[in-house]
């Protein structure tokens, strides 16, 4: 399993600005699948301004890649993984 901790993790993008690796603690995992995006620049919070969310697939788990564009900064958390029988929203 892929330990994300709140220190030191570096997304690195392609030329479009889509997640290729996720590094975390000398731990490296390449984007296999990119599942969604969304972009909220038009209506956001004040206190934490425009971001961008991906859903990706790395390593065989999925993840959520929140890049904070004030910040210049991403936000890595692990998506949990749906029973078995549910039906998935498209």
């Amino acid at each position: 399993m892929f330990n994300l901790s709140a220190t030191a993790t570096l997304v690195t993008i392609d030329s479009h600005g889509r997640p290729r690796e996720i590094r975390s603690g000398g731990e490296r995992l390449s984007v296999t699948d990119l599942e969604s995006v969304r972009v909220e620049t038009a209506a956001y919070p004040v206190e934490t301004g425009p971001r961008t969310v991906f859903v990706v697939r790395a390593g065989g788990r999925r993840y959520r890649l929140v890049h904070l564009a004030r910040d210049r900064r991403w936000k890595v958390e692990p998506v949990a993984q749906p029973a078995p029988g549910l039906a998935q929203v498209a």
